[in-house]
């Protein structure tokens, strides 16, 4: 099975963001605003069956979203 590595979305040093996939040292798109970025990280995320991963300006994890088979679903019940 081959490892399947998330998608990031950083502040990139040129300013803007960056969508990355983990591990990886080039990024997968540039944009101006994170909007956009959080978009194109969801589209690559839900076709590779795996996470986007948002940062916040200071490198740290704001937010996640899983697309693919979650090891760990959450416990609370829709009623």
């Amino acid at each position: 099975m081959r490892d399947k590595k998330n998608y990031h979305v950083v502040p990139s040093s040129k300013g803007g963001w960056d969508v990355k996939r983990g591990g990886s040292q080039r990024a997968s798109g540039h944009f101006d605003t994170k909007t956009p970025a959080m978009s194109r990280a969801r589209e690559l995320a839900q076709k590779a069956g795996v996470e986007r991963v948002e940062h916040k300006r200071d490198g740290k994890i704001r937010d996640s979203d899983s697309y693919g088979n979650d090891p760990c679903p959450p416990r609370d019940r829709v009623r």
